[in-house]
């Protein structure tokens, strides 16, 4: 069975083979020019070594696993010692910060107006 897109609901909907061969959208003839570049950046060229991995630096993750995965009791969003607990911290200060200054904003926005 052939398929095609349905011109009202643009839902697959089944054809006839003679009606399958619909190409819609598709444009008859191709550009005779390429697109020009829009970035001029220099290509890598390929070699048939095969794929060579370049990293930047060394591999860091043995290191932070064996950080991340030590029993001491410590959350595992404050492992990685004093940028981590001054972040949260702060996170933890500002979240409170702004649940007051909402309480307080709605208790003034709760109150009568004083007729002038």
């Amino acid at each position: 069975m052939y398929y095609r897109i349905s011109g009202v609901t643009g839902r697959l909907t089944g054809s006839t083979p003679a009606g399958a061969y619909c190409p819609q959208g598709l444009k008859p003839t191709l550009p005779s020019e390429p697109a020009p570049m829009i970035f001029a950046s220099p290509t890598k060229v390929v070699s048939e070594a095969g794929a060579v991995a370049e990293y930047m630096g060394s591999n860091k993750v043995p290191e932070l696993q064996k950080i991340f995965q030590k029993a001491d009791g410590v959350p595992i969003h404050l492992k990685r010692g004093v940028m981590d607990r001054l972040l949260y911290r702060t996170t933890m200060g500002l979240t409170i910060g702004g649940t007051l200054y909402c309480l307080v904003a709605l208790y003034i926005a709760a109150q009568p107006r004083k007729p002038q």
